[in-house]
């Protein structure tokens, strides 16, 4: 009993295809202390690696390494680093990669990423299709290269072609695989993955999942990263009002049913961007088991 009130999986129970989570390095004591309750939790759930988002603003030389070897060595984790380009110079993520190898990575998330604050230049690479090349002519097959997809289109895309073919580039370059922005529509998941078959893409397109945790602040990461909330969720979260209960229940109950259609319709796997909290990702996980 106790296993379970600390939120491991209840005895035989299995989740229908393999996990991983997503979380952000932590900043400050209090952030350090979420992180690790989270996962002591999450860990028990056996996911196939953990990935460690990148920081703008020149943490990206501490916060995230450090963080991944956290993960290696205390937690035992296969921890996999991401890797932005966007105003980082050729030494600077050599570096990068030179540090994450010889803590034994063989995984990384290679992504374009945003300007950081105050920066007026993109830095050596351009696009992340640029990275992807810089990573295979330094360190060839050593690293297993994930990549972004965009099912409902990347939000500074010319238009939904366009931005396909700079994923099709993406994997041309060298990616292994890629793991998608999150969406609440499953069917944009189909479409794409069907145009970028049709464009022979073959690489394994891992669909990214965003348990509900607050939903204000879902409204807002949203509308910055171009993912769509179908109007029926949002006015069933409104109709909710106050009851905090009902609302947790409800969203988790949307998460898992989608994750069921997609497991179904062929996704190889499910990546959750856990927002370094342990109980929304749960709620779903057990509601898939």
């Amino acid at each position: 009993m106790s296993d379970l009130l600390q939120g491991s999986p209840a005895p035989g129970s299995r989740l229908p295809a393999p996990v991983s989570f997503e979380f952000y390095p932590p900043k400050t004591d209090e952030q350090r202390q979420q992180l690790e309750r989270t996962l002591v939790r999450l860990k028990a759930h056996a996911p196939r690696f953990v990935s460690v988002t990148f920081g703008a603003g020149g943490s990206t030389l501490s916060y995230t390494p450090d963080t991944v070897r956290l993960l290696r060595e205390q937690h035992g984790l296969d921890a996999v680093p991401h890797l932005s380009c966007m105003g980082g110079t050729r030494l600077e993520i050599a570096e990068l990669l030179a540090r994450y190898r010889a803590v034994g990575c063989t995984r990384v998330v290679a992504l374009r990423g945003d300007l950081p604050s105050g920066m007026a230049t993109t830095g050596d690479f351009r696009y992340a299709a640029d990275l992807v090349r810089f990573i295979r002519a330094e360190h060839g097959r050593h690293f297993r290269i994930e990549v972004a997809a965009y099912p409902e289109t990347h939000p500074q895309a010319d238009d939904a072609h366009i931005d396909l073919r700079h994923f099709k580039g993406k994997v041309e370059a060298g990616a292994d695989g890629a793991i998608t922005q999150y969406f609440f529509n499953a069917d944009a998941y189909f479409r794409f993955v069907d145009e970028a078959r049709q464009l022979g893409v073959d690489v394994p397109i891992v669909p990214g999942i965003m348990p509900i945790a607050n939903f204000t602040q879902l409204r807002r990461f949203s509308e910055l990263c171009g993912a769509e909330i179908p109007r029926w969720i949002v006015r069933r979260m409104q109709a909710w009002g106050d009851d905090g209960a009902a609302i947790r229940a409800f969203a988790a109950d949307v998460v898992a049913a989608m994750c069921r259609r997609l497991l179904e319709g062929g996704a190889p796997e499910l990546h959750f961007y856990t927002l370094n909290l342990a109980r929304p990702t749960e709620a779903v996980l057990e509601r898939l088991r």
